[in-house]
Order: structure tokens, then C-alpha cells, then sequence
């Protein structure tokens, strides 16, 4: 019996560090590179011992001003599409959690169902609306898309925190006087303040490194980083690999320390399920 756990624990443990090996490796990989003298990135052997150098930092912001104008329309993008999903999910949870019927049933499973939905495939179609609706290579088309996608993610997880949450408060709160925004914002919305937050790293990382709608529906006005950093790739100058991963460990930075600051709840949401009773 031991030797089996013996095993299984080193199975799990050798499964943990490929994971980790696979995920850390390339980021590290391109981190060290934005600080390789451009001669040393990709000098073989691979020399892990440099004099590191901020000339790679200092060429992106000379020559590509633009990818921190792109940053600028990523943070303003990211924060509203959150905000949006955030608060429409929420909404939504708490109607699917405290109203059963088979009409609500059968849409939240709608929902599941459309969020399967490759991008591509209704990114085409959506192309002609934008357009009559006049609002393509704007800040709004990308905040609402961003959001729209993952809507039905966060209501399915909001829903699960709200059903934890015992309907007597909502009760007690309603024989004070609340009506039904008082007591969703005060009383069910504090309570499920980690499933918002796991909501709210979900689309932000998705939003700020989202690229196909970008691509598709932006031009020059509200262009984002991810877009400048592809320009990068297609340069008719040829690929200055220094500058390119300079750009991308800016880019990584925010999204990183936001992702590890909220780690905790983030864990708690992707686990909510398992702990409902």
C-alpha cells in the first residue's frame, strides 16, 4: 500500500514539474532574452551567463511608440470588458440561482453551449453588423465582444457561489425593505466576492491578450498590443528578436502580477463546484 502511494505521489509529482517545465520554461526563456545583448540570443551553446542590458527596452521605446499607445487601448479595453462581464454575470447568477424553471434551465445550457463556439466562426458574421452599426475600430465593439464571450463562463461560476449562500439572508434583507437590487449588491455580492473576482481574472486574461477580434474588428484608432506585437513578426525590416521580447515581457508584466495577486481567488473559483453542498 505504501509503495502505491509512494508511486502515485511521485507520479503526481513528475506530471506537476513537466506542467511546469512547459509553461515556465518559454517565459523565462523569452524574459532573459529581452535582457540578452542582441548577439547572445540565440548563441549556441546558449549562454546563460550575460552582462544584462536595457538597450532592447530602450529600442521599443524609440521605435515602436506605438505598442504603448496599444497597451493603453489594452488596459482601457480589458478594465471595461471586465467591469461589464463582472456585473452581467453576477446578474445573471443571481437570477439563475434564486428562480428555477425549465425555460431558465434551458438557456443557461444555451449558454454553455454557444460559449463552445469557436471565435472564427461567428466572427465573420459579425463583421457586416459592426460595421452598419458604426461602431468597428472602436474601444465599445471590443469591451462588448470580450465581455459577450464570456458571460456565460462567469453566470454558470456565479451561479454556484450564489446557491451556496442561504436563502434566508435574502429573506431577512427583504422583510428590512431591501428590494431586489439592494439586496444582490448588498448582501449576496459581498458574500460572493471570490467568484466575482474569479470572473474577473478570467476576462482579463483573456481580453488582454485576446488577438482575433482585435485583428478583425480594429484598425488603427483602438489597435492593442497584441496586434503592435504581430506587427513586430511582419516587420519589412526583418525581426529584431531583442525588441520583440522586450515587448512582450512588458506585456506579460501587468497581466502576471494581476493573475498572481489574485491567485487565491482564483483558486477558489475554479474549485466552487466541489464544495457546494
Amino acid at each position: 500500500m505504501r509503495i502505491d502511494r509512494l508511486a502515485r505521489g511521485i507520479g503526481k509529482g513528475v506530471a506537476v514539474a513537466a506542467l511546469l517545465v512547459w509553461s515556465l520554461v518559454p517565459i523565462a526563456f523569452v524574459v532573459t532574452s529581452s535582457f540578452k545583448p542582441g548577439r547572445d540570443i540565440f548563441a549556441v551553446p546558449a549562454r546563460y551567463l550575460f552582462a544584462p542590458t536595457l538597450e532592447h527596452y530602450g529600442a521599443l521605446w524609440s521605435r515602436w511608440g506605438v505598442f504603448f499607445e496599444g497597451l493603453a487601448n489594452s488596459a482601457l479595453v480589458t478594465a471595461g470588458a471586465m467591469v461589464v462581464a463582472v456585473v452581467s454575470s453576477t446578474c445573471a447568477g443571481y437570477v439563475y440561482s434564486r428562480h428555477k424553471s425549465r425555460v431558465l434551465g434551458a438557456s443557461l445550457l444555451f449558454l454553455i453551449v454557444v460559449r463552445l463556439i469557436p471565435p472564427i466562426v461567428i466572427t465573420l458574421p459579425l463583421f457586416p453588423i459592426v460595421n452598419a452599426l458604426g461602431i468597428n475600430d472602436t474601444h465599445l465593439v471590443l469591451i462588448v465582444l470580450y465581455a459577450t464571450f464570456f458571460v456565460s463562463l462567469g453566470t454558470v461560476l456565479m451561479r454556484t457561489f450564489i446557491d451556496q449562500i442561504p436563502r434566508e439572508l435574502d429573506e431577512a434583507a427583504a422583510i428590512d425593505g431591501a428590494g431586489r437590487i439592494g439586496i444582490l449588491w448588498g448582501v449576496i455580492a459581498p458574500l460572493a466576492l471570490p467568484g466575482i473576482l474569479a470572473v474577473a481574472v478570467f476576462v482579463v486574461v483573456f481580453a488582454w491578450n485576446e488577438f482575433l477580434f482585435a485583428f478583425v474588428f480594429t484598425g488603427t484608432a483602438t489597435k492593442t498590443a497584441p496586434l503592435v506585437v504581430s506587427e513586430m513578426l511582419g516587420s519589412i525590416d526583418g525581426v529584431d528578436w531583442g525588441i520583440l521580447f522586450a515587448a512582450s515581457t512588458v506585456q506579460l508584466v501587468p497581466v502576471l502580477a494581476f493573475v498572481i495577486v489574485m491567485n487565491r481567488h482564483l483558486v477558489a473559483g475554479l474549485t466552487a463546484g466541489a464544495t457546494k453542498g
